[in-house]
């Protein structure tokens, strides 16, 4: 398995890295949604994203969701993460199509559009879960994520997002999440820009099988980076079940339950996320309507 995330501080443990390869990931995600080459693009970034930010999470228990809503085509795109982290994910339209855009690429800004919001949404096991709402800025993903850090976390960030795609699928996907703590230094900043500038695409260096520990040095532009978690093993996963689909029938209300027993007799429910079906029948229905 190729999937992992490594975690490191640059600098004597001023600047903080989160490294992922997510190829594994975001190959299922696009067989199980039938996704267009543009669409794979899109949504495996925001799942790397969930991926990397699932990993600061504390407790099992708890959830991270993040959502896109843009004015592009793609609509919205959702990934939900714990801190294990298992992802599942969906978007609205995963046959999204558009021309290359003018430097020859996938048109992920323009297939997510630059009107809209990220919002995050973290579950954390306090009375309300923590909302952060942030305005795209290009629909290209990451810098969108590095605005969200820097806007309503307070946390300066350089964000890497990339999806490699051919013909047989997906060849590379992974990204980076670099944070400064206090005490870095303005040399140290100026360091990581230009390594970061000089690096280029994450996929690429993916698909060059360039390791995370490799990845993470050039990016930083410091050899003594030091390795602080290693054997993260992320996966795409729904954890879908009938009962979960049960209390979501419970959730329209008595009445609504009660139309669709006598007109219908029977519901058929599909998960947005792994798009497993899920029949009740009508003695099922009746059991859940008492």
């Amino acid at each position: 398995m190729t999937d992992k995330i490594v975690k490191f501080l640059a600098y004597d443990k001023k600047v903080s890295v989160i490294c992922a390869n997510t190829t594994e990931m975001v190959e299922k995600a696009r067989l199980t949604h039938d996704l267009s080459p543009l669409a794979t693009a899109a949504l495996g970034r925001v799942i790397t994203m969930a991926t990397i930010m699932g990993t600061e999470m504390k407790s099992s228990h708890d959830k991270l969701t993040l959502q896109i809503k843009g004015s592009g085509p793609l609509g919205m795109v959702v990934a939900v993460a714990n801190n294990y982290p298992k992802v599942k994910a969906f978007v609205t339209d995963p046959h999204v199509d558009l021309p290359l855009n003018d430097i020859g690429k996938l048109d992920v800004g323009g297939a997510v559009g630059t009107e809209g919001y990220i919002n995050v949404i973290k579950d954390i096991g306090m009375k309300e879960p923590y909302i952060g709402i942030s305005p795209l800025v290009s629909g290209e993903i990451a810098e969108d994520f590095a605005n969200y850090f820097m806007n309503s976390e307070q946390r300066e960030s350089a964000v890497s997002l990339g999806v490699l795609v051919d013909k047989n699928g997906v060849k590379s996907s992974g990204g980076y999440l670099i944070q400064l703590m206090p005490g870095s230094t303005e040399e140290e900043i100026s360091k990581i820009e230009q390594a970061v500038f000089k690096a280029g695409a994450i996929s690429k260096m993916l698909d060059q099988e360039m390791s995370l520990e490799e990845i993470a040095k050039r990016i930083t532009g410091d050899e003594k980076i030091e390795i602080i978690e290693q054997e993260v093993r992320p996966v795409f996963e729904c954890d879908c079940s009938k009962e979960h689909m049960a209390e979501g029938l419970l959730t329209i209300g008595r009445e609504e339950l009660q139309d669709i027993i006598e007109k219908d007799e029977k519901a058929e429910l599909v998960c947005h996320f792994c798009n497993k079906k899920y029949n009740f029948s009508k003695e099922e229905l009746e059991a859940l309507l008492k």
